[in-house]
């Protein structure tokens, strides 16, 4: 299956269950505008509510570059008052749409400034042996200040400061970001876009409910204190379990024979 879109593809692996999200603006070196945002907004949403779909390869055409960022030589079209700009991440983040099926980026060529919002939120992230990530913002004289928050997630403080303070003098090749946990895998350019489905497909034959539920579960704990991710955590598993769910069926049906009421109740 293909849906159109101006500015990305998307194709559905009905048989793998894995749908692959391509950011097709390869003359532009996939740098995203305000068509892109809302393209991959929409079809986060469209993924999100397909059944047939269990995990996203999420990649870019062309070989020079995953993405570049924010389009500078076309205008993003913010409101004139600055209180009322948006975060184009916010579009681009499968997180922000609570799409919480699993999501694997695979990265060639150049990652820089604004493609980090992609990195940051994806849940599994490889690249080709040639790819480079650096963030371009204060080398143009610009505050770097979204992406690192994400990209702190990752790699942590000191590796974000200096990845954010370096700008464009400095590079972060593959065999760097392996070992900084940037990604987790490195292969070659023409395995990567068939490793990367591999990945997701694997991930896709899992059931769902538990996948989704592991995804949700882990990123939102990094919201939250030690104890209450722990404890938050803990309804998930009650939730999600096929054992926990027997256990709480067995709790309810020793219970009716009994006549005793699960929880008191309020009148």
């Amino acid at each position: 299956m293909s849906t159109e879109f101006e500015t990305i593809l998307v194709e559905i692996d009905r048989a793998d269950r894995v749908a692959t999200l391509t950011l097709n603006r390869p003359e532009r070196l996939n740098a995203f505008d305000r068509t892109m945002c809302e393209e991959i907004r929409d079809a986060w949403h469209l993924l999100k509510l397909d059944d047939s779909v269990n995990a996203v390869v999420l990649r870019a055409a062309g070989d020079r570059a995953f993405s570049s960022g924010l389009d500078i030589k076309t205008a993003y079209g913010q409101p004139s008052s600055v209180w009322h700009h948006d975060d184009p991440g916010e579009a681009l983040s499968p997180k922000w749409q609570k799409m919480w099926k699993p999501v694997v980026c695979a990265v060639q060529g150049m990652c820089t400034a604004g493609a980090f919002y992609f990195v940051n939120e994806a849940d599994v992230v490889i690249c080709s042996r040639e790819a480079t990530f650096f963030d371009s913002h204060v080398s143009a004289g610009l505050v770097c200040a979204l992406e690192p928050i994400g990209l702190m997630r990752r790699v942590g403080l000191g590796e974000t400061l200096r990845i954010a303070l370096m700008g464009n003098d400095e590079r972060v090749c593959a065999e760097t970001a392996l070992r900084i946990g940037l990604v987790s895998e490195v292969v070659s350019r023409e395995q990567l876009w068939a490793r990367a489905h591999e990945i997701a497909a694997t991930i896709a034959a899992k059931p769902p409910a538990a996948t989704q539920g592991t995804v949700k579960a882990i990123w939102e704990s990094l919201d939250k204190p030690y104890r209450a991710a722990l404890d938050h955590g803990l309804i998930y598993t009650r939730l999600g379990n096929p054992i926990a769910k027997a256990e709480l069926a067995a709790a309810a049906n020793d219970a009716s024979r009994q006549n005793i009421p699960l929880e008191p109740r309020i009148r």
